[in-house]
């Protein structure tokens, strides 16, 4: 957790906590493009929830921007190359499609 939040005070603060390589991290993990829309919508909810409008939406836009950068860098590992629009997808199995 405290990985975490020096990382979020990095992003959004610019307070140079963090020193790491998400991708690292990620990169293992069998996510793809749902995961991602999961954890958009909840962190979402919850920077509604309890951030100011505008804290809310500087928020938000950076966690939607790395979770593009991250579904994008999980699939090139895959060896895929992701068009523009287009997201990563595994099958139940977590097999890609």
């Amino acid at each position: 957790m405290q990985q975490m939040c020096a990382f979020w005070s990095s992003v959004a603060l610019m307070s140079g906590r963090y020193h790491g390589s998400p991708m690292v991290k990620h990169l293992p993990l069998p996510i793809d493009a749902v995961h991602f829309d999961c954890w958009l919508a909840l962190f979402e909810t919850t920077a509604r929830e309890i951030c100011p409008p505008a804290a809310e939406a500087h928020f938000v836009e950076r966690a939607r921007r790395i979770a593009a950068s991250l579904e994008l860098g999980i699939a090139g590992g895959q060896g895929v190359l992701l068009g523009i629009g287009e997201r990563f997808r595994r099958d139940e199995a977590g097999e890609l499609r």
